[in-house]
């Protein structure tokens, strides 16, 4: 049965559009732009011939065979590839906060719904929200209400909100705020529960959460202790 992942793609700003615009073509229709630098010393660019460059970051929802379908039009039309093609990559969701959360990020795409990830045996989760921009304080109230120690927020803008739309029922805006959570397992459902319930898409936050499987972490000595 297929998995459903997060595809996180790095690649030049001045690209974006054309990525973009090839994911809309494999029917990839939820995605969520930010933008980075790229950290390559002098050196290593000098010597790989290349320029210093500002990165967009695209983040995706995709099940395995769309990412197979996705990565071969990457190679062949995109040229991903090719020194300074940029980089897509994927992670499996381990859990998803409702049935309209799943649909936001299944539009379009044929998924069944299975067990959460078969990665059982991590201590730490990275529970991720997706919220409408302003709303940073009632995600982070009702994430430390049920044990969450902080969060690292990313600003970021969505496409293709217009589909989820039909299929949720719920008016979304385009300006996002993604916040990311580090987290005990054991605290993950009750934080994901609580931003739900206080921050959810029945609230102005139109929040949106689910969590991905974290295998090893360092300098979490608070979480540990």
């Amino acid at each position: 049965m297929s998995k459903l992942n997060l595809m996180t793609t790095i690649v030049d700003r001045n690209q974006v559009r054309k990525y973009l615009h090839l994911y809309e073509e494999e029917g990839l229709q939820i995605m969520l732009v930010t933008l980075g630098d790229g950290t390559a010393s002098g050196d290593v660019l000098d010597y790989l011939g290349l320029e210093a460059t500002e990165k967009a970051v695209i983040f995706s929802a995709l099940t395995d065979e769309n990412f197979y379908k996705t990565k071969k039009s990457l190679q062949k039309k995109l040229q991903i590839d090719a020194p300074g093609g940029g980089i897509a990559f994927i992670v499996p969701f381990s859990s998803i906060g409702g049935k309209k959360a799943l649909q936001f990020f299944t539009v379009g795409q044929d998924f069944q719904k299975e067990e959460e990830s078969a990665l059982k045996d991590t201590t730490y989760e990275l529970v991720i929200v997706i919220a409408n921009q302003g709303y940073i304080e009632m995600v982070m109230d009702a994430a430390r209400g049920a044990g969450a120690y902080g969060g690292t927020v990313i600003h970021a803008k969505g496409t293709g909100m217009e589909q989820a739309e039909k299929f949720m029922g719920v008016s979304l805006a385009a300006e996002k705020e993604m916040i990311f959570i580090v987290a005990k397992k054991e605290q993950k459902n009750d934080i994901m529960k609580a931003v739900m319930e206080q921050a959810g898409l029945d609230t102005k936050a139109k929040s949106i959460v689910f969590s991905l499987p974290v295998t090893d972490t360092a300098g979490l000595r608070l979480l540990e202790d």
